[in-house]
């Protein structure tokens, strides 16, 4: 399955559109990981612990996006579009849309 953030694939003609199609990925982070954050905040750097748990949330959000759009047959999804969103003090979200289509 083909997943692009571009409204096309170069020399694939779209036969069928099947409608959007959505990925979402909750994730909570706990209180060891946010002290340990904190601290790499005050004192610079990344964080390690933030990255991986957004990496988590990313890879959940796509791979339930792609199973929507394999579902209604579609061999790929194009206009993808990511979105990262705090929604609590200990909770983030990742959500991924696009449109499932069929290529010729």
């Amino acid at each position: 399955m083909i997943l692009t953030t571009t409204h096309s694939v170069e020399a694939r003609t779209i036969r069928a559109y099947h409608g959007i199609v959505v990925g979402e990925a909750i994730m909570g982070a706990n209180i060891v990981r946010d002290l340990f954050a904190r601290v790499t905040d005050i004192v610079g750097g990344r964080s390690g612990q933030y990255e991986h748990k957004l990496r988590d949330a990313r890879v959940t959000a796509m791979s339930e996006l792609e199973d929507e759009a394999r579902a209604l047959g579609a061999d790929a999804v194009v206009g993808i579009d990511i979105d990262y969103e705090i929604i609590s003090d200990s909770m983030m979200m990742v959500s991924v849309s696009g449109t499932a289509v069929s290529f010729e």
